[in-house]
C-alpha cells in the first residue's frame, strides 16, 4: 500500500492520533504515517495551529460552529450543507466508529434479554451535563425533579456524591437519560441521545429538530413531540408505570430509515478525503481572511466570559 503522511490539530485535548475515525478509515487504504510535515492536515476548532500548515487541509466540526471554506480544500460537519466541498458527519458517528458498536446498535435484541435488561435498570432518570449554561436542560432537570428522584452526575446539580467517572456505566442503571443538547441547530446531533441507546435506555431528547432524520422517534422520547412539558413527564410516568410500553421502545430500529448505511457514509467519507490527497490542488497557505475568520470565532467564544466580567465590575 502506498504511504500518507497526515496530521491532527486544534481537536479536544483527549483524541488519539493513531485511533480515531479518519486515522482507522484511511489505515484500511494507505500506510498513514503521522508527521510534522504531513501532505494532509485534519484540523478542528479549537485553535489554530492549523495556519501553521502548508498542506492540503479537511476541517471537522462536531461542534454548532459554521465552516470557513476558503481555509480547506474540504469540510465534515454535521450540517445539511449542499456545498460541493461538504460531507454531513455527525459526531455521534465518531463515537460509533471510536466504540466500535454499529453492530450493536443495528441489532435488536431478543424481547426475553431486554426484558431482563429494563427489569434491571433500577433507577428511574439521570442526566450528566458539565455546560451550566444550557438553561432548557436545567429548567427540564428542575421540573422533572418535582415528579421523582433525577440523579446527575455531571458538575452541573451534582446530587450523587461527585462527579461520576465513567458516564456510560453511570447511565445504564437508569431508564431514562436527559439528552439535551447544549443548543439547538437543524441537523446537531451530538453523542447525547447516542448514549443512551448504547446502553438500552431511553433518551429523552431537545435539540436538533431534524433528529428523525438520523434516529427512529419510536426509540426515544423526543421533546419537540409533546405540546408541553406536563405532557411529555406524563409519558415518562405512564412508560415508568408500564414496562411493556418501555420494551415496545426497546424493540425498535435506533436508526431513522432516512438515514445513510453504515458502510456507504465511510465510503463517502473515505472517498472525498481520497480526492483531496490526489488532488493537483497546491498546498494551502494561510491567507488574510482565514486569520480575521479566527479572529472573529476567537472573539465570539469569550464574549459572553467578557460580558459577564463588564456585568460584575459595575454592580
Amino acid at each position: 500500500m502506498k504511504e500518507i503522511k497526515i496530521n491532527f490539530t486544534d481537536f479536544w485535548p483527549d483524541l488519539n492520533k493513531t485511533n480515531n475515525y479518519f486515522y482507522n478509515l484511511l489505515s484500511e487504504h494507505y500506510i498513514v504515517l503521522i508527521d510534522e510535515n504531513p501532505d494532509l492536515i485534519f484540523y478542528s476548532c479549537f485553535g489554530s495551529e492549523y495556519l501553521n500548515y502548508k498542506c492540503k487541509r479537511i476541517y471537522y466540526t462536531g461542534e454548532n460552529i459554521r465552516p470557513d471554506f476558503t481555509g480547506c480544500d474540504f469540510v465534515f460537519s454535521f450540517d445539511f450543507n449542499s456545498n460541493k466541498n461538504h460531507l454531513r458527519l455527525p459526531f455521534y458517528s465518531l463515537i460509533i466508529e471510536e466504540n466500535n458498536a454499529h453492530d450493536i446498535l443495528e441489532k435488536i435484541k431478543p424481547k426475553e434479554e431486554l426484558v431482563q435488561i429494563w427489569d434491571s435498570k433500577s433507577k428511574f432518570c439521570c442526566m450528566v451535563v458539565s455546560n451550566p449554561r444550557s438553561r432548557k436542560r436545567l429548567d427540564f432537570f428542575k421540573k422533572l425533579s418535582q415528579f421523582k428522584v433525577v440523579d446527575s452526575g455531571g458538575k452541573v446539580f451534582n446530587n450523587v456524591g461527585g462527579q461520576v467517572k465513567d458516564k456510560m456505566a453511570f447511565i445504564k442503571d437508569y431508564k431514562f437519560v436527559i439528552s439535551f443538547e447544549n443548543n439547538a441547530y437543524n441537523g446537531y446531533t451530538t453523542e447525547k441521545i447516542l448514549q443512551p441507546l448504547m446502553v438500552d435506555s431511553i433518551p429523552i431528547y431537545w435539540g436538533n429538530k431534524k433528529v428523525d432524520k438520523d434516529f427512529n422517534t419510536k426509540r426515544f422520547i423526543n421533546y419537540s413531540d409533546f405540546k408541553s412539558e406536563k405532557e411529555l413527564i406524563d409519558r415518562l410516568l405512564e412508560i415508568d408505570n408500564d414496562p411493556n410500553l418501555a420494551i415496545e421502545m426497546l424493540l425498535q430500529p435506533i436508526f431513522s430509515t432516512q438515514k445513510k448505511p453504515y458502510n456507504i457514509e465511510r465510503q463517502e467519507i473515505f472517498s472525498a478525503i481520497d480526492g483531496v490527497l490526489k488532488s493537483k490542488n497546491k498546498p494551502r497557505a494561510t491567507t488574510y481572511f482565514e486569520k480575521i475568520h479566527f479572529i472573529k470565532r476567537k472573539f465570539k467564544r469569550i464574549r459572553p466570559v467578557i460580558s459577564r466580567s463588564i456585568r460584575e465590575a459595575f454592580k
